[in-house]
């Protein structure tokens, strides 16, 4: 399991309101759901290292 690390984060509020929306109808906390958004925004990118 990867590690974890906490990480100031000052967001728009418009957009923070978007993604808790968004987290909410899938189902994740906000911190999982920008966290997936990320992920998945890095990996399209070919910026994430893969897995072994």
């Amino acid at each position: 399991m990867a590690k974890k690390k906490s990480f100031p984060l000052r967001i728009n509020t418009e957009i923070l309101d978007a993604v808790q929306h968004w987290a909410h109808d899938e189902l994740r906390s906000v911190n999982a759901q920008i966290e997936y958004v990320l992920r998945e925004a890095l990996r399209k990118s070919g910026r994430l290292k893969k897995k072994k």
